[in-house]
């Protein structure tokens, strides 16, 4: 009796856990957000989702994971290795083509977009000491290009090459994230550093209250020769200490991006209650400022998530051209 009462209370056990392994939901309530370095404006924004998502999604256990940023958040995204990335919208066009050079062996189809986000400014900054006030100047110096094969990295080639440039006609090229090119520059083992960041970017404020920088134009021959989705912008007079007047430069637009694992209900939570918290982010990161709901699908060059296209459904936020 006693055996017949053990084998039922054990076959009862392995039904629940069977009836459990088939539930859904479960695995969606973790939401790894894949950012970028500690000293650019993906991981504190990434940080700021993420008390966002603890707040306003129930039952949602989000995490931030500092990344190379933009292929390499690409390529986890495609394992299924995070729910959410930071990308720059050239990485994104690649990893959908599947540019190998760029660092996608293959295209990228599980790749699935959220919104677009801030525009990157793309920011070529050296020691006064160097002497650099201009592109050409950067022949024979030593510069920082960002991590391998970064979203960065790619700006950094295709601005050289725009303006006549190869790493060839450089110094020296050092592949490092944003804060260690600071800290070779502070210590003047490094020239200039090109950082694809956010206004204001915290690795850059730092460097000028080191040391006198010289902010170096991007003149917009040279943007209009890379041509989309580069676009020209500014780096206001005062965004950093010691730059007194305004500086020429390009942009791209960064993308949240998903995969196609995701759930819609998840996908939607997680679109809804971003937009629902724009003046949060802001405090985080005066980048975010530029975040804006009718940019929510400009330019996407992947196709949108169901669940976020919901949300943009519902707010009459349509693709521009359509």
């Amino acid at each position: 009796m006693r055996q017949k009462l053990t084998r039922r209370l054990i076959g009862a056990a392995a039904a629940i856990a069977l009836a459990g392994a088939s539930l859904p939901a479960q695995a969606q309530d973790f939401i790894n957000i894949l950012t970028g370095g500690t000293s650019g404006v993906y991981y504190p924004l990434g940080v700021a989702i993420s008390k966002v998502y603890t707040d306003k999604i129930e039952g949602a256990r989000p995490s931030v994971q500092a990344t190379k940023a933009s292929v390499e958040n690409l390529n986890l995204l495609q394992q299924g290795r995070g729910e959410l990335g930071f990308t720059l919208g050239d990485s994104l066009a690649l990893a959908w083509q599947g540019n190998e050079e760029a660092g996608f062996r293959s295209k990228l189809d599980k790749l699935r977009g959220v919104t677009a986000i801030y525009p990157n400014h793309i920011q070529i900054v050296a020691t006064k000491d160097s002497g650099i006030k201009t592109l050409a100047d950067l022949k024979g110096k030593r510069v920082s290009v960002g991590a391998p094969k970064s979203g960065t990295e790619l700006n950094a080639r295709a601005i050289l090459e725009a303006a006549g440039m190869t790493y060839k006609d450089l110094g020296k090229v050092e592949y490092l994230p944003f804060g260690e090119s600071v800290e070779l520059m502070k210590n003047r083992q490094l020239d200039a550093t090109l950082q694809s960041a956010g206004l204001g970017v915290s690795s850059i404020r730092d460097l000028a209250t080191s040391v006198p920088i010289t902010v170096v134009e991007i003149p917009t021959s040279v943007v209009e020769k890379v041509g989309s989705p580069y676009v020209k912008s500014t780096i206001p007079a005062g965004t950093y200490e010691g730059q007194s007047a305004d500086v020429p430069t390009a942009a791209v637009v960064n993308y949240l991006v998903t995969h196609s694992g995701v759930s819609d209900d998840t996908v939607y939570k997680m679109t809804k209650s971003l937009y629902e918290s724009l003046p949060e982010l802001a405090a985080a990161h005066s980048a975010a400022k530029d975040i804006k709901l009718e940019n929510a699908l400009s330019g996407m060059p992947v196709p949108v998530h169901p669940g976020a296209q919901r949300y943009f459904d519902e707010k009459g936020v349509k693709k521009q051209g359509s």
